[in-house]
């Protein structure tokens, strides 16, 4: 079973201990189109779950992604700056947005594991 989690608005989270990665998933990147352009937040910064936490940009329009927990962003992906179509080639691993150290851990345990977002995205159809 996999241990990333994931959030109604299509953002993901990995767990190591009480680091988060957060990226969008992969229905999210294909509803998106081609990536040009990332807005990653500032290290430093602290997030609320829930809240706008980055912008995505596609051809198809800009989105906002929500902080599935929340924390300080302690790195980015920089890379994405220079090449945001890694969201579209790997959006569950290099093409990650942030890493977040958590402030409240139990967080994680209100979003969806794989199957149930599975079906709530087959849901959406």
């Amino acid at each position: 079973m996999s241990d990333i989690r994931y959030t109604e608005e299509h953002e993901w989270i990995r767990v190591e201990g009480d680091v988060g990665t957060v990226g969008i998933s992969a229905y999210a990147q294909e509803q998106l189109g081609d990536v040009v352009y990332v807005e990653l937040p500032a290290r430093g910064r602290r997030v609320e779950r829930g809240k706008e936490m980055a912008v995505v940009e596609s051809v198809k329009a800009a989105s906002e992604t929500y902080a599935p927990a929340s924390g300080e962003v302690i790195e980015v992906n920089d890379k994405l700056t220079a090449e945001p179509g890694t969201v579209n080639a790997d959006a569950l691993g290099a093409g990650w947005l942030v890493k977040i150290r958590l402030s409240d851990p139990a967080e994680i345990d209100k979003l969806m594991d794989a199957a149930a977002y599975k079906k709530y995205v087959e849901g959406l159809h």
